[in-house]
């Protein structure tokens, strides 16, 4: 039961140490990011964004790059970071062997560099799983794992509203927020939960700025 946990809950730290919080920040700050892009609805997330002049962590997927390299391109020429989601994303990725984790690693950051011309060292495995494979080919990889703490369920929940105070409720400085830009329904929260935090008083930072951690070799 407690490996089940470990394996499903990244910030626990069972098997990998992962950046999921910082609660220890001196300012009122929170991180946004976004999985699972880029695609057609980064753009209008982007444009958000820039409006309330936000910066967010883009875990991006490798075939997603391929897909759509001018929207990749775009995160990068507004200012925002961008880490690696694997290359395929498949749902049954937490059986892959070591080898093949780490092929999918290293192929989304050949794809990173050759769109963008940075290397990244930020990690998020899909789903948020970890096990000893995914340790051990983090060994291998040598990249920095980030987890959330805060999750809005925007791929699932139907409702602006729920998703919003999934995310506001209780929130607290050195949160970091899962969204996605893959959903037209976030685009919607976004604007929503930027206008919140611009009354509260609080901003956004990025993952390296949040942990103190480098970014890009």
């Amino acid at each position: 039961m407690i490996t089940g946990y470990g394996v499903l809950v990244m910030k626990a730290q069972y098997f990998i140490r992962s950046y999921s919080n910082n609660p220890h920040i001196s300012n009122k700050a929170v991180a946004l990011t976004f999985d699972d892009g880029p695609n057609e609805h980064t753009v209008e997330i982007l444009k958000i964004l820039e409006r309330y002049h936000a910066k967010g962590t883009f875990f991006c997927i490798g075939k997603q790059i391929k897909e759509h390299p001018e929207i990749f391109k775009q995160i990068i020429e507004k200012g925002h970071l961008v880490g690696n989601h694997t290359y395929g994303h498949s749902k049954y990725i937490d059986l892959y062997g070591v080898n093949r984790f780490v092929n999918e690693i290293r192929k989304t950051d050949q794809i990173i560099k050759e769109f963008s011309g940075k290397s990244t060292l930020l990690f998020r495995p899909p789903y948020g799983i970890t096990n000893p494979t995914v340790a051990k080919a983090l060994k291998i990889t040598k990249h920095k794992v980030i987890g959330w703490n805060r999750r809005s369920f925007d791929t699932t929940i139907p409702s602006e509203s729920v998703i919003f105070k999934k995310i506001t409720s209780n929130l607290k400085n050195g949160d970091v927020i899962l969204l996605h830009d893959t959903k037209k329904i976030t685009a919607a929260v976004l604007e929503q939960l930027l206008l919140f935090l611009q009354q509260n008083n609080v901003t956004t930072v990025m993952i390296d700025e949040l942990f103190s951690i480098q970014a890009y070799e």
